[in-house]
């Protein structure tokens, strides 16, 4: 297979990792197109999200003139006018995370399969293991841009202390707005997480663990385990690092590390931070220091304040010191 390139002939870690996952060029099987095309239009539509997300601006002008005069109707009319169109963008973007959560549970359920061991599935799925990636480093991409744009919560906050108000006083009923109260609650929880696409993937896969009670969990660990070790040499080795035809490949292999490392913490009962765990999370926390810290310092936060584990007595004083906890 030309995408695929062996990279260590010795075991790396003791972990299923001495292969190369090529994330730049990977295209599907006749086995694989069937679903690779059903999750591509949601990695299509992603794109888009991204977009719209790095062009949120915000209504906060609008907001605060209305705070400051909220007898003058003209002002209240005008930051509505403002703020509704961007809630609709916002319940866009929580409309998305749902199917990102089908497209998820479908990858699992092809990635973790009895057919054969999960490194045989990635190793020789290439295309859907790319696109595992891509989900992830979507996420974590829309978590950093989402925590550094506080006007996301206060356009959403503003919009439903308005919608309360304007229900109160029989201004207006549930149909008349795109985003009624029920989905502003569903929306608001959902928001009000700080990294709301993680918390999705993480969600999405404990469920799919415990949905599918008759595969062994630990086709779904290793599947994790073994991508991040991937990830980790990869990034790690010169010479295979080397043939990234892109920088961004490698900011790239950094996040998708990082998203695997969390979803295990959530799914493995003892973590990915307990001794026992599969991932070599001493090589992984070293790989991301060595990167240059404005790069890498949203992946750090990640691990630090969004993983499950990392606070139990069980994690050494070692991996809590690397990550300056």
């Amino acid at each position: 297979m030309g995408n695929l390139i062996k990279v260590l002939t010795r075991d790396i870690d003791n972990n299923a990792g001495n292969f190369f996952l090529d994330f730049e060029n990977a295209q599907p099987t006749e086995a694989e197109r069937e679903l690779w095309e059903q999750v591509n239009k949601v990695l299509m539509e992603a794109m888009s999200v991204l977009e719209d997300l790095q062009s949120y601006s915000g209504a906060g002008e609008a907001i605060r003139q209305a705070i400051q005069q909220p007898s003058n109707e003209s002002v209240q009319e005008k930051a509505w006018t403002a703020v509704v169109p961007l809630v609709g963008k916002l319940k866009k973007f929580y409309e998305f995370s749902l199917k990102l959560e089908g497209a998820l549970h479908g990858l699992l359920g092809f990635l973790t399969s009895a057919r054969c061991s999960p490194t045989q599935h990635l190793e020789q799925e290439q295309a859907l293991a790319r696109q595992f990636a891509e989900i992830l480093h979507f996420t974590l991409r829309f978590d950093e841009l989402k925590m550094t744009n506080p006007a996301i919560q206060n356009d959403f906050s503003y919009y439903r202390r308005t919608l309360s108000r304007m229900r109160i006083n029989n201004l207006a009923t549930e149909e008349e707005n795109e985003v009624n109260n029920e989905l502003a609650n569903r929306m608001s929880l959902f928001y009000a997480n700080a990294t709301p696409m993680l918390k999705t993937l993480s969600d999405a896969t404990t469920k799919f663990v415990s949905e599918n009670s008759d595969l062994p969990i630990e086709n779904t660990t290793d599947c994790l385990s073994t991508m991040a070790s991937v990830c980790k040499v990869m990034l790690d080795t010169p010479e295979y690092r080397s043939r990234f035809a892109s920088d961004d490949t490698v900011l790239f292999c950094l996040r998708v590390m990082v998203g695997v490392i969390i979803l295990y913490d959530y799914v493995h009962p003892a973590g990915a931070f307990v001794k026992s765990s599969k991932i070599d999370m001493k090589g992984c926390i070293k790989v991301l220091r060595d990167q240059p810290p404005n790069r890498v310092e949203g992946l750090l936060n990640a691990l630090r304040y969004t993983t499950k584990h990392l606070n139990d007595e069980t994690t050494s004083k070692q991996i809590k010191n690397m990550l300056q906890v």
